[in-house]
């Protein structure tokens, strides 16, 4: 069975610990030999394969997740994990857990629909990731790696809602973007949150709603404001260090819209996130066809022409394909 390693994962492998290669490349002649290996993880359609990292110098413990098809497998992500979340009790939490989160997902399960959602995002992440390390280093090196499973079940118990499947496939590629000389890689030097950030990013916008919800009681349903809805999970930032405003991912609609912390009224943007990220990739790949924002480089870093300081318009260069 042939076993594919994307470049970018491999890149993203060394980032975790220098032994974190070599356990990658003993996990892929694993698979070649017993295509099965690995158990379904939460990403419909990946299987997932654990491994002990002590055995390897410098090596976390990781999940590493693959698609198998009949002449051959790719690995799609990985991440460090710990290895005492793999046994039969912490198993049997977590799929009650899941259970739970399913009765409260407002959105249908469709195990077909989500497999195909689960390549989308990943393609999109690994186009526009092959585009930074390429063009645009510093920014490539901004990003976090990828979110374990655990760290995925306590920003849902924090928030209290299921994570959608395209966002849980985002985030266990890549957990945030610490930026780079202030800019974030995506569209309008946005950047994607770390998930402490989105969790206090929540927290703060559900209390300004149970603040509003006093101020309403007494007034007519029609004339009550809504500033924020359970479902809305904060995704983009302004900026790597600027929370003030950004996108949310609508878990209920699968639609992001924006949101501020000044309480304006949110914005629908008719966006999937997949169609979102897609785009980014588009314009990063297609400058010249580029309508939404124009992708540039100012040295090592990806900047967007919509959100550059005129400062520093001089030092801008257009990205070209």
């Amino acid at each position: 069975m042939n076993v594919e390693i994307p470049p970018l994962l491999r890149d993203s492998a060394t980032r975790l610990g220098a032994g974190a290669p070599y356990a990658l490349k003993v996990v892929a002649r694993r698979l070649a030999d017993d295509p099965d290996l690995g158990r379904p993880s939460e990403l419909p359609g990946i299987l997932t394969v654990t491994i002990d990292g002590d055995p390897f110098e410098d090596c976390p413990d990781l999940a590493i997740g693959y698609i198998r098809e009949p002449d051959r497998i790719e690995i799609r992500y990985v991440s460090p994990i710990s290895f005492a979340e793999t046994d039969a009790d912490t198993q049997g939490q977590e799929q009650e857990q899941e259970q739970k989160r399913d009765q409260d997902q407002e959105r249908p399960a469709d195990p077909a629909a989500d497999a195909v959602t689960v390549r989308e995002v990943a393609d999109a992440w690994r186009r526009i990731t092959g585009r930074l390390k390429h063009h645009a280093p510093d920014s490539y090196a901004a990003l976090h790696a990828g979110a374990g499973p655990a760290a995925l079940a306590a920003l849902e118990d924090d928030l209290g809602i299921r994570i959608p499947v395209e966002l849980r496939v985002l985030w266990r590629l890549t957990a945030g973007d610490h930026g780079a000389n202030g800019w974030g890689c995506l569209p309008g030097n946005r950047a994607l949150m770390t998930l402490d950030a989105v969790a206090a990013a929540y927290r703060l916008k559900m209390n300004t709603q149970a603040d509003q919800d006093t101020l309403d009681a007494d007034r007519p349903e029609d004339e009550r404001i809504t500033v924020w809805k359970p479902t809305w999970i904060p995704v983009v930032a302004l900026g790597p260090a600027d929370s003030t405003s950004g996108l949310y991912l609508d878990a209920a609609t699968g639609y992001l819209g924006s949101w501020s912390r000044y309480n304006e009224a949110p914005g629908e943007e008719l966006d999937t996130l997949v169609t979102y990220l897609e785009e980014a990739a588009d314009m990063l790949e297609a400058p010249a066809l580029a309508t939404r924002d124009k992708p540039g480089l100012i040295e090592g870093a990806l900047v967007w022409l919509s959100s550059i300081d005129p400062a520093r318009e001089d030092r801008w260069q257009p990205l070209t394909g």
